[in-house]
């Protein structure tokens, strides 16, 4: 294993079967994952269970009731497109490697299965469930070797081949930049998806670069000219109106979802988004 594999794996591990996590047992403990049943929402139920069709149709509100299981199928799908190479701190891909850390280790910890898929155009890499904590060191080291540069991304057969291929109901994650047409109507119905879009601060608030010549981390094209602040405006503007889009979709599926920054301790928020 070399030496950013292991630090991420020492870190991780650390957080999540250390004190830090206090008496629960991971982060998807007391989390619902059977529906069961629709009632009226009642003084000190959690909002983020609250069905809004239900309680638009209905006039009241209404929120989901769901039976936990024994054992959670627990998914971790990685987009490792061209652009997760990119980053001003740390290249976007080593910390989608942190957060698959985090997530395998709370699977393993909670006695739930975990597996991992490594994803661009295609599916790169597919892991057989497992309760082992080596399992979650190896995929940790699988990202990191992973060679991202040149690798295009998918999102829209990133959905329907998730659907196919994974036949058991999950707690699905999806990490990945998210900067593309994303369709996950069809994959939702069928497991409990949560989206991690992780981002570099300098992708959101760019600044004017000059003349520079750069090179398209997916395709492989290159581009020269002068990056200057009339270009970062309309850059801005793309990536807001794709921001808008997502969040659109993803509400209008009932999908959950977090955004980190490359700059941000990753565990902490985690557990303010999942539980």
């Amino acid at each position: 294993m070399n030496v950013v594999a292991k630090k991420i794996v020492l870190k991780t591990k650390k957080q999540v079967f250390g004190e830090m996590v206090g008496n629960n047992a991971s982060l998807f403990e007391g989390e619902g994952f059977e529906f069961a049943e629709l009632r009226e929402y009642v003084f000190g139920d959690d909002v983020r269970k609250i069905d809004w069709k239900t309680t638009a149709k209905l006039r009241k509100p209404y929120v989901k009731i769901y039976r936990e299981e024994r054992e959670l199928n627990v998914v971790v799908s990685s987009m490792l497109g061209g652009s997760t190479y990119f980053g001003t701190k740390i290249p976007k891909s080593e910390y989608i490697a942190e957060l698959v850390g985090i997530l395998g280790f709370s699977a393993v910890k909670n006695g739930d299965l975990f597996s991992h898929i490594i994803f661009t155009d295609k599916i790169n890499r597919y892991s057989k469930p497992s309760k082992k904590i080596f399992a979650v060191h190896k995929e940790v080291e699988e990202i990191v070797n992973f060679n991202t540069l040149g690798q295009k991304s998918n999102f829209r057969a990133w959905g329907d081949l998730l659907f196919k291929y994974v036949k058991k109901k999950s707690l699905m994650f999806l990490i990945s930049d998210f900067v593309g047409d994303v369709d996950l109507r069809l994959l939702s119905k069928k497991h409990d998806v949560f989206v991690i879009i992780v981002r570099d601060r300098f992708e959101d608030k760019p600044q004017g670069l000059g003349y520079l010549r750069l090179i398209d981390p997916e395709t492989g094209e290159g581009f020269e000219g002068d990056i200057n602040s009339a270009v970062m405006k309309d850059y801005q503007k793309a990536l807001k109106a794709n921001d808008h889009k997502l969040f659109r979709h993803l509400r209008q599926n009932g999908i959950r979802y977090a955004k980190l920054y490359t700059d941000e301790e990753p565990f902490a928020k985690l557990i303010r988004k999942i539980r």
